[in-house]
């Protein structure tokens, strides 16, 4: 590369970092320069985050790599730059494995005979990350000029400082999620992944109202990551260092809900042999959510809806009243609206809920961020597994892409953990790589949603019944024949529809069965 054209492309990375760039474009700029001035055909630039090396920008790697998560005790290669102050390269011959093997786009298949070279990056004299370079042709970084890439290395710094000070709220939301002091159920993934239109929206409403003390009301289909996003207002919130407490609304009976949420006193009914604080206690200071408020029961609303307003909250048995300092937010995957209407609802809580609602978007209106998502499930399996690599075949990601995923990033999720084991039955996991291929998804078998286009097709009947009747009737006969069949067990019933035992227990209560 001339003299010319690297002046070049340093002054075009240099002028970006007074410019005002998103901070993904920002980094892509950055490797897309670097790849002009070094004889190189992928690199990547990885922060570390504790112990883990985590993408940022990717440039001539497939794109489900932004959605793994490199342990650096796990990859020897990356685990030696970071050590190093000075540039770090890997010769063709070298043993130690390479943690991108299988994902150079250009080379799908196992990478055998090439060149690597790596910079640990410092920011404030304090180790950041690295930069990797990957050549295909062995010898190809011979006569790359060092001192070149000390200054790259020392703009590199530069650049991703400008960025963190973009991303310093998402940084400071994962180090405080761990300093939580209530435990919130682990129910998978930690982060929001994805980079698609509809999760830079999410994100900043996210940012924007997590600085404020407003209750929100999270609402979107199953499996679209409600929770994640609770975790992640408190985590962003003043409030962070106080605890986040859980509470699944569908999950507690009917007689168990106010003593949950409100506590109760030694003796205030039969089993209490204690005194309990409840939730809103556990929660004083920090943050109450509330998953599948739909579900509460309409007798227990009112209470709710005082403690909300007041901040006065009386446990079960006692007269005395407790002043608490909490911060709600609420998920649904109901339309409270509608529910509402219905009567099913009280309204004025629901106003009291929904001061800023918040739709998470489903996995089908997010583009490649199923991409992202299936590398960070490929690794979270292969971690789990003990596996050396795991890869998606072009036509699986071409299957991922064009599946509609009823079920969402939860679908998704299980989906890839069904593909690894499919993928080690039929593949010898000794060797180096496995592939996945869009047979081991099994994406076709994937339930979807019954179309009813004609009349033939109605429930016997339900002839003249609105939509709401005939709903209720199929569902009072589905519980009715489930309950038959299982001796009236009502666990086993509710676990053959489908249904946890509480909410199982409200809708046969609500239709009268």
């Amino acid at each position: 590369m001339t003299t010319s054209t690297t002046a070049d492309v340093f002054l075009a990375i240099t002028t970006d970092l007074s410019r005002e760039l998103p901070p993904q474009q920002r980094l892509q700029n950055l490797l897309q320069g670097l790849r002009q001035v070094f004889p190189c055909d992928a690199t990547a630039l990885l922060q570390l985050r504790g112990s883990v090396l985590v993408p940022l920008a990717i440039d001539g790697l497939s794109t489900d790599t932004l959605g793994r998560r490199f342990e650096v005790e796990a990859q020897p290669r990356l685990a030696k730059i970071l050590l190093s102050r000075e540039p770090v390269r890997f010769h063709a011959d070298s043993p130690l494995p390479d943690p991108y093997d299988g994902l150079v786009q250009e080379r799908p298949g196992e990478l055998h005979v090439h060149d690597c070279l790596g910079l640990s990056l410092y920011v404030d004299d304090a180790p950041w990350g690295v930069l990797t370079l990957d050549a295909m042709q062995p010898g190809a970084f011979d006569r790359i000029d060092p001192q070149d890439l000390r200054a790259f290395a020392r703009l590199t710094e530069a650049t991703v400082k400008i960025a963190n000070l973009i991303s310093r709220l998402q940084d400071r939301a994962e180090r405080h999620q761990q300093m939580a002091q209530a435990v919130v159920s682990d129910l998978g993934q930690q982060e929001l992944i994805g980079q698609s239109a509809a999760m830079q929206r999410l994100r900043g409403e996210i940012d924007m109202v997590a600085q404020s003390d407003l209750a929100v009301l999270i609402t979107g289909e199953t499996g679209v990551g409600k929770e994640l996003i609770a975790r992640r207002l408190h985590a962003s919130s003043a409030r962070s260092d106080s605890p986040l407490v859980y509470v699944n609304c569908a999950a507690l009976p009917d007689n168990l809900v106010e003593s949950e949420l409100f506590g109760h006193v030694r003796g205030a009914f039969s089993g209490a042999a204690q005194k309990r604080a409840g939730k809103f206690e556990l929660a004083n200071g920090g943050t109450l959510f509330l998953d599948e408020i739909g579900e509460l029961p309409l007798a227990l609303q009112p209470k709710l809806l005082r403690a909300l307003q007041s901040g006065e909250i009386q446990r079960v048995g006692s007269d005395a009243q407790h002043q608490v300092d909490v911060r709600i937010i609420a998920a649904t995957n109901r339309d409270l609206h509608k529910e509402v209407a219905a009567g099913h609802f009280r309204a004025d809580l629901y106003h009291r809920l929904s001061v800023y609602p918040i739709e998470a978007p489903s996995l089908r209106t997010r583009g490649k961020d199923v991409l992202l998502l299936a590398g960070h499930f490929l690794e979270q399996n292969r971690r789990r597994m003990g596996l050396r690599g795991l890869r998606l075949s072009a036509d699986a990601r071409e299957a991922l892409l064009s599946y509609d995923w009823p079920g969402n990033v939860r679908e998704l999720e299980h989906l890839i953990s069904r593909a690894v084991l499919r993928a080690r039955l039929t593949q010898d996991d000794s060797r180096k790589l496995l592939t996945i291929s869009a047979d081991m998804l099994d994406i076709s078998a994937a339930p979807s949603a019954p179309m009813i286009t004609t009349a033939d097709h109605e429930q016997p009947g339900t002839a003249g019944l609105n939509l709401r009747q005939a709903t209720e009737q199929f569902q009072r006969s589905r519980i009715e024949a489930a309950l038959a069949q299982h001796q009236n067990n009502q666990s086993q019933a509710a676990q053959a529809l489908g249904l946890d035992r509480g909410n199982f227990t409200r809708l046969r209560k609500r239709l009268g069965v």
